[in-house]
């Protein structure tokens, strides 16, 4: 790592060390009596600093052991001003694109075209989605991993050329010129004093509380979780599955038996062994999946090795939430595991994850249209509902 990125991360930390509430005040509302006359005229109801919504205190299930958020624990006045900040467009340069633009509640916080929309131009890659960020093993992020971690991450965007433009380059104005344009925000003067009990706007503060309000996004009202609740393991038959969902857990789960020549004998499909239930986020050990093409078209790209978690990958209707991989060139389920069932090394890809070429050979699971199908009912099973419509996770500037 960067010493650059390892002194910034430093910063985060003793920031937030000192300047984020205990656990019990992270729950306590503040008196009725506190006013914040910008708030209000800015918000309306739709952000109450006085009835603070629940992002801190949230249930997750007992069966949920991963958690990244150590070093920066959340609390409900940081991330309510992490909301503030994901959906505003002030934090572009010419006030048109948001987080938000790219990662849309109604999508499962991903986009729903290949390259999302910028202040000059798109993005490179199409963006990924934002679900359970919190509960994942891998702290890098961007599909390359070129973020050490979420707070690191959360202010790149804005200071990308093509995207927030706040770079400092090329024209572009620079992120202390961002400061200084929110810090003439009477609501954020409010809300930086609420959540941090000082008005001054610092990068470190943003991405403190950017990424508090993105590791709150988290989905857990699936028909996976019923089942997983009243099972002994993720193996186990769940009593609330048909057994074509469970047929396709079992294939998920179980890894596959190959040949010399790399085509599969025996076994499943061994999804599991790169997207691990029952978070179904990505080992961190993963290499890219065969996938190595670029949006533009020119090149090939073999340094995109994270994904987001397989959670609300489509709606509980098989509705996709927008186009799948760092190209957008996956658009439904079907073809997605099809891209698995038979993998061409291509030139150039040295980059390629072992499991997926056993023996030196590219694999070929030999899939029958019954496993395909009962795959594709069991991915369904992880999409919930609540995460697109909870309104602590909505716009406030609506």
């Amino acid at each position: 790592m960067k010493l650059s990125k390892i002194l910034q991360l430093c910063a985060i930390v003793l920031l937030f060390s000192s300047c984020n509430d205990t656990e019990e005040d992270a729950y306590t509302p503040l008196p009725s009596t506190a006013s914040y006359p910008a708030v209000e005229a800015e918000f309306g109801n739709s952000v109450d600093l006085n009835n603070l919504a629940n992002y801190a205190n949230q249930t997750i299930p007992s069966y949920i052991t991963k958690d990244n958020s150590a070093l920066n624990l959340i609390s409900n006045k940081i991330a309510t001003l992490g909301r503030v900040l994901f959906y505003d467009k002030k934090l572009s340069a010419n006030n048109t694109v948001s987080c938000s633009t790219c990662h849309k509640q109604e999508v499962a916080f991903g986009d729903n075209t290949v390259a999302s929309s910028g202040v000059n131009g798109t993005t490179g890659r199409h963006s990924m989605r934002l679900i359970n960020t919190r509960f994942a093993s891998e702290s890098k992020f961007f599909w390359d991993e070129r973020a050490a971690n979420l707070e690191i991450q959360t202010t790149m965007p804005i200071k990308d050329h093509g995207e927030m433009g706040f770079s400092g380059l090329n024209g572009d104005l620079s992120f202390n010129d961002l400061i200084v344009k929110l810090s003439a925000v009477d609501y954020y003067k409010e809300l930086f004093q609420f959540a941090f009990d000082s008005e001054e706007i610092t990068e470190t503060k943003i991405q403190i509380a950017l990424a508090q309000f993105i590791r709150s996004i988290q989905s857990f009202d699936s028909k996976y979780d019923v089942g997983r609740a009243s099972a002994p393991n993720d193996g186990a038959p769940f009593s609330n599955f048909t057994a074509q969902e469970n047929q396709g857990k079992n294939l998920f789960l179980t890894p596959p038996q190959f040949n010399a020549t790399g085509s599969r004998t025996a076994g499943g499909l061994g999804c599991a062994g790169c997207h691990r239930a029952p978070e179904f986020d990505i080992d961190p050990n993963s290499r890219n999946n065969g996938i190595i093409g670029t949006i533009s078209g020119n090149g090939i790209d073999i340094t995109n090795t994270r994904a987001p978690s397989l959670r609300d990958l489509v709606r509980v209707d098989g509705t996709t939430n927008g186009q799948m991989m760092h190209t957008g060139v996956i658009t439904t389920l079907q073809a997605a595991i099809g891209h698995y069932g038979t993998i061409n090394i291509a030139p150039g890809n040295t980059n390629l994850d072992p499991r997926l070429r056993p023996g030196g050979n590219g694999q070929q699971l030999n899939l029958t249209a019954a496993e395909v199908n009962a795959v594709i009912a069991f991915l369904r099973t992880l999409s919930g509902t609540d995460v697109y419509t909870n309104a602590k996770w909505s716009n406030p500037f609506n």
